[in-house]
């Protein structure tokens, strides 16, 4: 699934992996490379291993409006063959359905189970062995969910569930939403795709649409799984039964403007990482800008509304710009990227920017930390790679020759990067 793990944390256990590789033919012999596999036109999620195949989202190569889809993609791991596909047609409003984007989450597997959403807002679940379809459950017309340009949730399976943020967003028209009781985060039995619960916290509040994917963890030996709200808000929730443990404002430290509106539309978009008893969240909007977002750390053993006693620390103002980026957490370090192309490396504990790093690129994506390294890929194709450590330490400057806005992945001795038409299984010459 995103991030690896139900804790959304990108920390992989993989070794041997390269920092060293040549995707294009005009540069020289390809270096590195097991296989490259053909994607859409546009690519915007990453990809996940799982039983011997690789699957990602992506959308048609049509340049023609009405041919256009979102597609799941699922290749043999072993040579990039393309196994099976399954395609989605847009919907009619281009205000819920932006042309430009396909199927943008993360997909999640579960033993013979593959779960999306759809760019339809479905929720989907095939057959690993052949694509076939085994349920899906439409949002807007089971729920009433009305999204905002793009359906765009990692799916989370925990036990029997799996949990989805819905996609609710403001009508494109009014800039309003039209019922606030439409659910924003639902737990779905992952075997019937029966609703199980629902919640709808952020209500009328939502800013604009809701693009964000949840996180899970067990913290003081109480399982909880936390959903990032519209509203700038983090909920977390107690998994089987959806009562709410804690909510807390990620934006309580933004000064409102004179009118009374948000400073921002700033929200949490990325999923929380657990990890401990902490949740590490960064705020940020799926435009990249140069406003000061926050990268928070919290305490999730509170309850209640936890806006102003969780806080373990911040890093905001000209430490952190907006961000929907996952952060990455191990050895004692945070390593976090922002919106605008900085790869930022903070002490876990206190708070304390160690080192940054500018990658002149827009980062879309989260970082990978894998084999002592810190792997993190800008929009335009480049590709930084830095030692997993205090010190500020570049191994490599690579590149994607198609740009992309995924996250790198590591499976299996081999490395996943996903450019806008391609993705490339790269691994070390043995």
């Amino acid at each position: 699934m995103l991030g690896g793990r139900p804790d959304r944390n990108n920390v992989s256990r993989e070794t041997g992996l390269p920092a060293d590789w040549n995707l294009e033919e005009k540069k020289g012999p390809l270096k590195n490379v097991k296989w490259i596999a053909a994607l859409g036109k546009t690519t915007w999620g990453s990809p996940v291993v799982a039983g011997g195949r690789v699957f990602i989202g992506t959308d048609s190569a049509s340049t023609v409006p009405t041919e256009q889809r979102g597609v799941l993609m699922c290749f043999a791991e072993a040579d990039g063959k393309l196994l099976w596909s399954a395609a989605h047609d847009k919907l009619p409003s281009p205000s819920q359905d932006d042309g430009s984007i396909g199927l943008t989450g993360t997909p999640c597997v579960a033993g013979d189970r593959v779960y999306y959403v759809s760019n339809r807002a479905e929720l989907v679940c095939r057959h690993v062995a052949d694509g076939k379809e085994v349920w899906s459950l439409d949002l807007r017309a089971k729920v009433g969910v009305l999204p905002n340009q793009a359906s765009s949730s990692s799916p989370l399976v925990v036990g029997d569930l799996v949990f989805v943020v819905t996609g609710h967003g403001v009508d494109h028209k009014t800039g309003k939403i039209k019922d606030p009781a439409v659910p924003s985060f639902l737990a779905v039995n992952r075997h019937t795709g029966a609703i199980a619960w629902q919640d709808n916290s952020p209500g009328a509040k939502i800013l604009t649409g809701q693009w964000g994917s949840p996180g899970y963890g067990v913290v003081a030996g109480v399982p909880q799984v936390a959903f990032p709200g519209g509203d700038g808000w983090m909920y977390a929730f107690e998994p089987a039964t959806g009562k709410l443990l804690w909510k807390f404002n990620g934006k309580a430290h933004e000064k409102a403007s004179a009118d009374g509106e948000p400073a921002t539309q700033f929200q949490f978009v990325a999923a929380p990482v657990f990890v401990g008893d902490r949740v590490f969240a960064a705020i940020g909007e799926p435009e990249a800008s140069t406003a000061a977002g926050a990268l928070r750390c919290l305490d999730a053993t509170q309850r209640g509304d936890v806006t102003r006693t969780a806080e373990v620390w911040r890093a905001d103002g000209e430490l952190m710009n907006d961000s929907i980026s996952m952060p990455a957490v191990h050895g004692g370090l945070v390593f976090a990227a922002d919106a605008p192309g900085y790869l930022s490396c903070f002490d876990a504990a206190a708070g304390a920017r160690l080192w940054q790093a500018d990658l002149k690129s827009n980062i879309w994506g989260s970082p990978l930390v894998a084999d002592g390294k810190v792997y993190v890929q800008g929009a335009e194709g480049n590709v930084l790679v830095f030692a997993a450590a205090r010190e500020k330490k570049l191994i490599a400057a690579l590149t994607i020759p198609d740009g992309g806005h995924g996250t790198l992945v590591a499976a299996n001795g081999v490395l996943y990067l996903t450019g806008q038409k391609r993705l490339y299984a790269i691994s070390a010459a043995r």
